[in-house]
């Protein structure tokens, strides 16, 4: 009776560190708002601890000596290629440009988490989630400071009035603060699409066509190495523009 209680024990514990530490790398995926959280993270972690803990527990009523054997390692191999399923759900194409690796490649490490808790290697699985955090929050502050990574790449939308130059100056604006414009397109605002519609055209008081009035919406897809919020700031005092908001699927 004692050493079942202790087995269970031990089952129990592998399963839990193997939730508390796909938690703890779901936290940092759900922090940064992507599609997959703590939710997907615990149950991929978790999942992967049981199927581990089934396979190196779950036969023994069934295994004969020199007669049946069974191999653990099996569903390891399983879990690996299987969990591919939902990582390739996480990543897509977006101009061109690929997203969602680092959120895909956070599912294969936790699921890697949850088999080695499941197997009771403990101390790896605390290992590899501190290493998970090292990379997610070190290796960003290392490219920030230096020119090994990538740039950066941002899609900001930005409204403005039309008639005054202000597009000029947005552009300008972000070649001077290094970023490079990989593309851009405009569309007419909200506003003065609502007015086109009902036929009316935008007037100043004294009855006079105001171009000042028609609102623009220019999106840009820009790259470089100064942060987003300074252009941001520079832009708000832009004068003419109304609004900006950032598109970004940073990892």
């Amino acid at each position: 009776m004692g050493s079942s209680a202790a087995l269970w024990g031990t089952q129990l514990l592998s399963l839990s560190f193997a939730l508390l530490l796909s938690t703890a790398i779901g936290f940092e995926r759900q922090l940064k708002s992507k599609s997959a959280g703590m939710r997907t993270h615990a149950l991929v972690g978790t999942g992967a601890a049981l199927f581990m803990v089934v396979s190196k527990f779950g036969f023994d009523d069934v295994l004969v000596k020199d007669l049946v054997r069974l191999d653990p390692s099996r569903v390891a191999a399983q879990i690996v290629s299987g969990i591919g399923f939902i990582g390739a759900g996480l990543v897509f194409v977006r101009r061109n440009k690929v997203r969602g690796l680092t959120t895909a490649a956070s599912i294969w490490l936790t699921a890697g988490v949850g088999t080695a808790a499941g197997a009771g290697l403990i101390i790896p699985a605390v290992f590899v989630t501190l290493a998970h955090f090292l990379v997610v929050f070190l290796y960003p502050f290392i490219v920030s400071r230096t020119r090994l990574g990538n740039l950066n790449e941002h899609v900001i939308h930005v409204t403005y009035l039309d008639g005054i130059g202000a597009l000029r100056v947005i552009m300008l604006t972000c070649t001077e603060l290094g970023f490079a414009i990989m593309g851009f397109t405009t569309r007419a605002g909200e506003d003065s699409t609502l007015s086109r519609v009902l036929g009316k055209t935008p007037t100043a008081d004294d009855g006079t066509t105001d171009a000042g009035d028609v609102t623009v919406e220019v999106e840009l897809e820009i790259n470089g190495t100064t942060p987003i919020s300074v252009l941001t700031h520079r832009l708000g005092s832009v004068a003419g523009v109304r609004g900006l908001s950032i598109d970004d699927d940073a990892e």
